[in-house]
């Protein structure tokens, strides 16, 4: 039975990319257009979500949200959900009607024809230096006077498969308290048991996503309460994933 589905799993992968790749190429005219000036990336955004649902439905998945409260049209926030799976930034996108500006790695821009699009849409960070991280509260600010939310996968990176939840990053918690906007704290508990990194690992599923009550920042200080916010927000996600038995199955399986 394994010889059958190893090479049905390794086609379905592919598809991904090949849905990826087509869609890119379709659109890529008005992804062009609607990127050059930044007034304009509400407009880009629609494409960006349609081009996420082809992605995430085009693979058989579906989208099951929960959520403890609902969102402001009027305000900003700050994403933080965990991060398992190439598939949560385009979940994430799916989601949110409302634009939402990403603050990611430097690296992916290197992804051909992705990595395009991503230098000219997503606020890039290099954690290394200093003066990049200057620039990315410039950014952010500037960007969020326009009306967006924004969107940190807190743990900076994808971790083992066997890790529940990595460490937080500062980022996120520095930002929301500066530019006083709430925290959402979301958690994908499907994402790496159906699109992990192993690639003969995964099937279409059903994703099942938890949007938790907004953590406030307004009265707060960066130096005396980020890392209370930050750890508040790291409690949250990591219990909620730890009482999940299908994600803690799937993370403990090399145990």
């Amino acid at each position: 039975m394994k010889l059958f589905k190893i090479p049905l799993l390794l086609i379905w992968r592919l598809w991904f990319y090949i849905l990826m790749f087509v869609s890119l190429l379709i659109f890529f005219p008005f992804l062009l257009i609607f990127t050059i000036k930044e007034e304009h990336y509400p407009i880009f955004w629609k494409f960006a979500r349609l081009i996420s649902k082809i992605l995430i439905y085009g693979m058989g998945f579906r989208i099951d949200l929960t959520a403890d409260e609902k969102i402001d049209v009027d305000k900003s926030y700050m994403f933080c959900p965990n991060h398992a799976s190439l598939l949560d930034p385009f979940v994430l996108i799916v989601l949110s009607k409302r634009p939402i500006v990403f603050v990611g790695k430097k690296e992916l821009v290197k992804i051909p024809v992705f990595g395009f699009f991503y230098k000219r849409t997503v606020i890039m960070v290099d954690r290394s230096s200093v003066e990049s991280r200057k620039r990315v509260f410039e950014m952010a600010k500037k960007r969020l006077q326009n009306g967006v939310s924004m969107a940190i996968f807190p743990e900076g990176l994808v971790p083992e498969e066997d890790v529940i939840l990595a460490p937080f990053k500062k980022g996120a918690f520095s930002l929301a308290i500066e530019f006083e906007i709430p925290i959402i704290p979301q958690v994908y508990y499907d994402c790496k048991r159906f699109f992990s990194w192993d690639i003969f690992k995964g099937r279409p599923g059903v994703l099942r996503v938890h949007q938790f009550k907004f953590i406030e920042t307004k009265g707060l200080n960066v130096l005396e309460d980020m890392k209370v916010l930050k750890n508040k927000t790291f409690n949250i996600i990591f219990e909620a994933l730890q009482a999940d038995k299908k994600y803690m199955k799937d993370t403990n399986r090399k145990i």
